[in-house]
């Protein structure tokens, strides 16, 4: 098994694209088997996840950190500007935190976590959104000390509405 201190946090480049991609698709198969349909699932294609991937590493405002061990990525954070309509200027956004379900339970996400919330400057509101069935992630974030504001909204994926909840940190 895989321990936090094999692996190393560091920025990621255009060359991770690829493997991030890979990560991200592992990661939303296995979190989210039981929330979105398998046909979408099982469409999701490493190289056009690749493309995006190489925009926001690119991407100035965004910041990508990998968490790779000996083999390679097992995990990545993707951070920038809040989206939100009622963002104040400062205000951060987690916009994706994956592992490789084989670094699930390992303490990865934790040290991503803490390397992402050291980063800032002291008293930055972060907000992420989860979806409503995803149990893990509300528990792993509320460890983190964010909680549900109360704000939701409704995204359609894989051409089913989901409920999306938003977790705010002070």
């Amino acid at each position: 098994m895989m321990a936090p201190e094999d692996v190393t946090i560091r920025p990621a480049t255009t060359t991770d694209a690829e493997a991030i991609a890979r990560v991200d698709i592992a990661s939303w198969r296995g979190a989210y088997s039981e929330i979105l349909p398998d046909s979408y699932l099982s469409s999701l294609d490493v190289h056009e996840r690749a493309g995006l991937w190489r925009n926001a590493v690119t991407a100035r405002a965004t910041t990508v950190l990998v968490a790779e061990d000996e083999v390679g990525p097992v995990g990545f954070t993707s951070v920038g500007p809040a989206r939100d309509e009622d963002a104040e200027p400062g205000d951060r956004e987690i916009y994706a935190i994956y592992l490789h379900p084989r670094a699930w339970g390992t303490g990865v996400a934790r040290d991503l976590m803490r390397t992402v919330l050291d980063g800032l400057t002291p008293g930055t509101v972060v907000s992420l959104w989860i979806l409503e069935g995803n149990e893990r992630a509300q528990h792993f974030y509320r460890r983190h000390g964010f909680q549900h504001d109360g704000t939701e909204r409704i995204d359609e994926i894989g051409g089913r509405p989901l409920k999306q909840l938003r977790f705010r940190k002070r």
